[in-house]
């Protein structure tokens, strides 16, 4: 939750930001206590009820994908046909790939089963997947976050950005510099956006397909992450925490050098697709993560915990570029994250722990969306 992309990663009840879904390495979400696949008499096939509660006037037809475990950062193909998400079902300690049909029918999984894998995207087209992976760094899941410092997240230095064919054959390596590689999307020009420790700190960068031209974007002390293209290319999305005072500074450092974060407080920004004109958006002091551009390029959607004063329920939320019309999306009590919209803008995609069949479950949910 915020990690994401959180990172983008999984997460537990988000019932409190200690127990919020945090993202893997930092893609999203973390889902911290996992749930073994649960809901196993649950029809794999989405249901047919709208869950949309009365106040979330802008949902219809929300209907659930998944049912039971922990399932998170779903993302359409670009034809919008198809469904990619990271996912802990079949037993799995920690995250693997899987494709579906947008209504939740033909589940499979397309990584090797091998580590941690996060932050999965559709390239243009169709024709090659990406996701993040540690398998090269070994193949049983690295070892999770000590919390004795705190609320943290592991940004793991064997993730590496990983291409394939949409059924997880043809495996090629990106990238192979030292340090945490992911959060990774492409734009409908080929460009990829990324995180990456490279450099000592966590920062944005872009580089073709071919993994070949990166380019650093950020240079701010502090993370910088979870990034999103608008759909015409010209702007990036993304989270960040700069570190003001001394304490934090060092503070941030320290944990940085264990490969660790902590995503408490993150805002939204956006610059321009070279890194010029970076101009923050919220100025929440809370957890704002997850941001996706709508379609026209004027407003952002995105997961915060701006309305509960404990910290501990996420909900989506939509503003314009220049931090203006800020309005909340959805109102359910637990944690609502990762969201994403066709290009015609007609459906949204997302993760939500509504209506688990266990406390803490995270599934996928798509809805229409109504202006």
């Amino acid at each position: 939750m915020v990690n994401h992309k959180g990172h983008r990663g999984k997460h537990t009840e988000a019932r409190s930001i200690d127990k919020a879904p945090a993202l893997t390495g930092i893609c999203l979400f973390v889902l911290g206590f996992l749930c073994v696949l649960c809901g196993e008499n649950r029809s794999s096939v989405a249901q047919s009820s709208d869950l949309a509660l009365p106040q979330e006037n802008h949902l219809r037809n929300l209907k659930q994908l998944t049912f039971g475990g922990e399932n998170a950062e779903a993302y359409f193909s670009s034809d919008g046909k198809k469904l990619i998400f990271q996912s802990t079902r079949e037993g799995r300690d920690c995250d693997q790939i899987y494709t579906m049909n947008i209504d939740g029918s033909d589940v499979k999984m397309v990584s090797n089963g091998d580590g941690r894998t996060t932050c999965s995207y559709f390239l243009p087209g169709d024709k090659r997947i990406l996701y993040s992976s540690t398998h090269l760094g070994g193949k049983q899941c690295p070892p999770r976050p000590d919390f004795s410092q705190g609320y943290v997240w592991a940004v793991y230095d064997t993730f590496d950005i990983f291409t394939a064919n949409p059924d997880g054959s043809n495996l090629k390596r990106l990238t192979s510099t030292p340090g945490y590689d992911a959060e990774t999307t492409i734009n409908r020009q080929g460009k990829l956006v990324f995180t990456s420790k490279r450099d000592g700190d966590l920062d944005i960068y872009t580089m073709d397909a071919s993994g070949k031209n990166v380019k650093r974007l950020t240079n701010e002390l502090g993370y910088d992450g979870g990034p999103f293209w608008s759909y015409d290319g010209k702007q990036i999305v993304y989270r960040a925490y700069h570190p003001q005072s001394e304490k934090e500074k060092s503070d941030y450092i320290a944990l940085l050098k264990q490969n660790l974060i902590r995503p408490t407080t993150l805002e939204i920004w956006v610059m321009n697709a070279d890194g010029s004109n970076k101009r923050q958006v919220t100025n929440l002091n809370k957890a704002s993560f997850a941001p996706y551009f709508f379609p026209d390029g004027k407003r952002i959607i995105f997961a915060s915990n701006y309305a509960d004063p404990k910290g501990r329920d996420f909900d989506l939320y939509m503003i314009k570029t220049d931090g203006t019309g800020m309005e909340r999306i959805t109102y359910n009590d637990t944690f609502d994250g990762f969201p994403m919209f066709l290009p015609d803008g007609k459906k949204l995609v997302f993760a939500s722990n509504r209506h688990d069949a266990k406390q803490g479950d995270t599934n996928i949910f798509i809805a229409d969306w109504v202006e």
